[in-house]
């Protein structure tokens, strides 16, 4: 078997024939009038028309080297054929360089009318070809592919060229997002773009990469929200409703629920508490699902759903209780480790909050959904409104589809005087080691005190696109970050 320098070399040689012949490898620009797409979509019209055209594409397929040759091209999704024959290309010459010159990954521009084979396929029949792009490495087998999952991933350009179906998911990942987009703004919400780099994360519980401001001369972190705190700030500047979509990042493990960069989306809306947050949410789910999917019935994780089904309501201490005998609220800390101990479940840290989230984990594994969970302890939801009946519990809600929580909102707490004392909570549990614990952000409640008008808040991360599709989210993003190949 040739290694990579011999393969490369024999391109490289082709690359001088292309020279000689007074052809750019590399040109700037090619004959192209129509894309391969709108080739393939107008194929009727066009042969009918005799017009001569131009088209693009990479070379996946070359058939016969006689004096007829067909050649597969793609550029996308769309795959087309071209035809060169040797009585009717302009000379000898040029097919004669394309046998001598021409491989399979190139990129080449080809001029001619359209016809149909006595096979009955569309095709350009070539008068004219040149070049556009040389490529010096083969692409990967057609049938084998990119086999090894480390090679897919650092060559995620080659997996999606050669694989169909990861180019389609992408295509509609993106459908996703425009179907999100233009919801929130057919509701009437208006998009914004909050800071990235913090000097106080907020939003959420969870550990942040840490940079330097070099100008600044301080440390700040990378957001772990879409923008949270400052999305509330704009409720007390007067915007009622707003939403952002955009990267986040968390400095925690991987899994196929978790990855370290990723897209969420958040929503903020003036004078809305939990319950219209929940109406808001149900109607989003179903329009992403009808629009972007075609559907509202998913199977994933060994679960099935149906998002048009009406939607449970579980309350967060009731549930814990009848799967574990555990009251989250009067319950002690050796009481609630003792059960995690006899479910041998596995928790980090022993304070009740870590203790609390811990047992509602495992308890999520059993509902398949769509429901939503309620009521959560106010220990655990540090930016969420308590209950007026009950002030331990909060009128927060998540989405649960599959076992997982792929969605949170809640009414947001805008008392200053409470939110100040649940940081200093957040606070002590981060002076005793709790890296989750949410980094209090006094500049916030400062805002507060100015006034912020009630609101709901809810957001959502790619997790849900990976889940309604049924994959690990890492296979889910077009370059996952990978370790650098060792030397």
């Amino acid at each position: 078997m040739a290694t990579r320098d011999e393969l490369q070399q024999v391109r490289e040689d082709k690359i001088k024939v292309l020279e000689s012949a007074g052809m750019d490898p590399y040109p700037a620009s090619v004959p192209r009038m129509h894309a391969l797409s709108d080739v393939a979509d107008q194929a009727g019209e066009l042969e009918k028309s005799e017009e001569v055209i131009s088209t693009t594409g990479r070379i996946m397929a070359i058939r016969g080297a006689g004096k007829i040759m067909f050649v597969v091209l793609q550029d996308g999704a769309t795959r087309f054929q071209a035809v060169l024959k040797q009585d009717v290309i302009e000379s000898e010459e040029k097919m004669s360089l394309f046998k001598d010159a021409i491989d399979i990954g190139d990129f080449v521009s080809v001029t001619g009318p359209l016809f149909t084979t006595k096979k009955g396929e569309p095709s350009v029949l070539v008068h004219d070809w040149t070049i556009a792009s040389k490529s010096l490495l083969p692409l990967p087998e057609k049938w084998a592919g990119l086999t090894d999952s480390d090679e897919r991933f650092r060559k995620r350009y080659l997996d999606m060229l050669m694989n169909p179906e990861l180019y389609a998911l992408f295509q509609q990942k993106a459908r996703f997002w425009e179907v999100t987009r233009s919801f929130l703004k057919t509701e009437g919400f208006l998009e914004v773009e909050t800071p990235t780099l913090e000097v106080t994360t907020g939003g959420a519980e969870a550990n942040p990469f840490k940079t330097y401001h070099n100008d600044f001369d301080i440390d700040v972190y990378m957001r772990i929200s879409v923008g949270e705190l400052w999305q509330k700030r704009l409720m007390a500047a007067g915007f009622p409703k707003t939403f952002e979509i955009g990267r986040v990042y968390r400095n925690e493990g991987s899994s196929p629920e978790h990855l370290q960069e990723f897209t969420n989306m958040e929503f903020y809306w003036a004078y809305a508490n939990y319950r219209d947050g929940m109406e808001m949410t149900k109607k989003l789910y179903q329009t992403i699902a009808t629009e972007a999917f075609g559907r509202t019935e998913f199977t994933t994780r060994g679960h099935t759903f149906d998002l048009a089904d009406d939607w449970a309501e579980i309350d967060y201490r009731d549930e814990v209780k009848k799967q574990t005998g555990i009251d989250v609220l009067e319950s002690s800390e050796e009481d609630m480790k003792a059960k995690l101990d006899e479910l041998g479940v596995k928790y980090a840290g022993d304070n009740r909050e870590r203790l609390m989230d811990t047992l509602w984990k495992y308890c999520r594994k059993n509902v398949a959904g769509p429901a939503f969970l309620i009521h959560h302890p106010k220990l655990v939801s540090p930016l969420s409104k308590s209950c007026p009946d009950n002030p331990e519990l909060t009128e927060r809600f998540q989405v649960i589809l599959a076992g997982s929580e792929v969605g949170n909102g809640f009414s947001e707490l805008n008392d200053p005087r409470e939110q100040r004392a649940r940081f200093e909570i957040q606070q002590k549990l981060i002076e005793s080691g709790d890296e989750e614990a949410m980094m209090p952000e006094w500049e916030f409640v400062d805002m507060l005190e100015h006034g912020m008008p009630p609101a709901c808040g809810f957001g959502f991360g790619e997790r849900l696109f990976a889940f309604l599709v049924d994959k690990p989210i890492r296979e889910t993003q077009m370059f996952p970050l990978m370790k650098p190949r060792e030397k």
